[in-house]
C-alpha cells in the first residue's frame, strides 16, 4: 500500500512542482493555493528546502525559486543519460510507425555520424550503417547541427573544407537555409544530395538546451510526396521532442505540441 497523498514527501514534491520555466518565482501564498496547504505549512517546507539549497528566496520579491542544490541530486542522473540508449525505443517506435529507416546522429568535429539505426522492414529502403559520416551541407542532419553553431564556427569548417558546401549552393544560400532550420525546428534533404533519397531531421536537446543529437528519417524518394513529407516532418519533430524531454530539456514538450502545425 502506497504512502498517503498528504505525506510530507508528497507535499514536498507538490511544492517543487509549482516552479516552472514559465513561473520560476513563486510566492508562499501562490504555492499554498496550488497545493492546498496552509501558508504556515508551506513556509516550513520552504525553509527546510532552503537549508538544503533546493530553493532560494529572491531578496527583492521575497518569492522563491529553485536552487542549485537540486543539481547535486539530478546531476548523477543527467551525467549518466546516454542519448543513444535514451533514443533507442523512440527510434524503434518511429520506424514502426513510418515504416522507414530511422537514425540517431551526433556531431563529431566536422560531420554528422550515425550512432544508431533502425532499418525499415520494407524491401526497398535507405540505410545509414553505424559509423557513417555525413559532411555535406545538403545532408539534413548536418544542417541540424550547423544551425546550432555560431556563424564563425561554420565559416571555419567551410574554409578548412572539412565540412563540404553542397554543390550548387553558395554560402549565402546556406545561411538562408540554416536560418530556416532554426526557425522551423527541422531540416530537409529533398533529393538534394542523392536523387533517389529523402532525409528529414530534427534536433535533440539536453537539459542545457544544447543540441546533442539529431533524429533522421531516411526514405526512398519515389514513395514520398508532399503530404507524406509533411507527415514525416511532424513525426520526426515529435520523436526528437520526446527524446529531448527524456534528456531533461524543459522546452521540448512545447516543441512536440507545435509539431502538428508544421508545413514543408
Amino acid at each position: 500500500m502506497g504512502a498517503p497523498r498528504n505525506s510530507v514527501v508528497h507535499n514536498v514534491i507538490d511544492v517543487l512542482r509549482c516552479f516552472s520555466s514559465e513561473h520560476p518565482l513563486v510566492g508562499v501564498t501562490e504555492i499554498a493555493d496550488q497545493v492546498g496547504l496552509h501558508k504556515s505549512s508551506v513556509s516550513r517546507l520552504l525553509s527546510t528546502l532552503e537549508t538544503e539549497g533546493w530553493v532560494e528566496q529572491d531578496v527583492t520579491t521575497r518569492k522563491y525559486q529553485l536552487g542549485l542544490g537540486l543539481i547535486a541530486v539530478a546531476g548523477p542522473l543527467l551525467a549518466n543519460l546516454n542519448v543513444r540508449k535514451v533514443a533507442y525505443p523512440y527510434l524503434r517506435e518511429l520506424a514502426e510507425t513510418t515504416q522507414e529507416t530511422t537514425v540517431l546522429a551526433i556531431w563529431e568535429k566536422s560531420a554528422a555520424v550515425t550512432v544508431e539505426q533502425i532499418a525499415s522492414e520494407r524491401t526497398i529502403k535507405h540505410t545509414s550503417p553505424l559509423g557513417s559520416r555525413y559532411d555535406s551541407t545538403g545532408s539534413a542532419t548536418v544542417q541540424v547541427f550547423l544551425a546550432d553553431m555560431e556563424p564563425s564556427s561554420i565559416q571555419k569548417l567551410l574554409d578548412q573544407e572539412v565540412t563540404r558546401l553542397q554543390p550548387g549552393w553558395t554560402r549565402a544560400q546556406l545561411t538562408q537555409r540554416l536560418d530556416k532550420v532554426r526557425q522551423q525546428g527541422y531540416a530537409t534533404n529533398l533529393r538534394e544530395t542523392f536523387a533517389d533519397e529523402v532525409g528529414i531531421a530534427a534536433p535533440v536537446y539536453d537539459h542545457r538546451n544544447q543540441v546533442v543529437a539529431a533524429v533522421l528519417i531516411a526514405a526512398p524518394a519515389y514513395r514520398i510526396d508532399e503530404p507524406s513529407t509533411t507527415q514525416l516532418i511532424r513525426q520526426c519533430v515529435e520523436t526528437a521532442a520526446k527524446i529531448s524531454t527524456r534528456m531533461g530539456n524543459p522546452e521540448s514538450a512545447e516543441n512536440a505540441s507545435a509539431a502538428t502545425a508544421l508545413k514543408r
